[in-house]
């Protein structure tokens, strides 16, 4: 976030809380008229939008009228915890046979069969 923008943020907004990732969210102090109040998040490190949790995206795109509670929502056994998008990074999956993974791919089973027009 560059300097202008924080300062403005900084001056037209209140912060609201933070995730567990660090990011920080914003919302307006003055909404315009007939509108909600916009509401921003500041990214701790490389802006990239998949970082915000479920738990804050609710909030942020007025889905949920009140931020979420300090800790979080409870969690189903079956959830997962949140993971920013990856790709492009060296965390990105990486399938077998990928050339930044050696590269050698299974032998075919023999159960393909390539299409060709008749």
């Amino acid at each position: 976030m560059d300097l202008i923008t924080l300062i403005s943020v900084k001056l037209s907004s209140n912060e609201v809380g933070r995730d567990a990732f660090g990011n920080r969210y914003y919302e307006e102090r003055r909404a315009r008229p007939g509108k909600p109040p916009r509401r921003y998040v500041r990214y701790n490190g490389m802006t990239e939008a998949s970082k915000v949790p479920a738990d804050w995206h609710g909030w942020l795109h007025h889905t949920e009228a009140t931020p979420p509670p300090e800790g979080g929502y409870l969690r189903h056994d079956w959830q997962q915890e949140h993971q920013p998008n990856t790709t492009g990074t060296s965390h990105a999956h990486r399938p077998a046979g990928h050339l930044l993974k050696g590269g050698k791919r299974a032998a075919a089973t023999g159960d393909y069969e390539p299409w060709t027009p008749s």
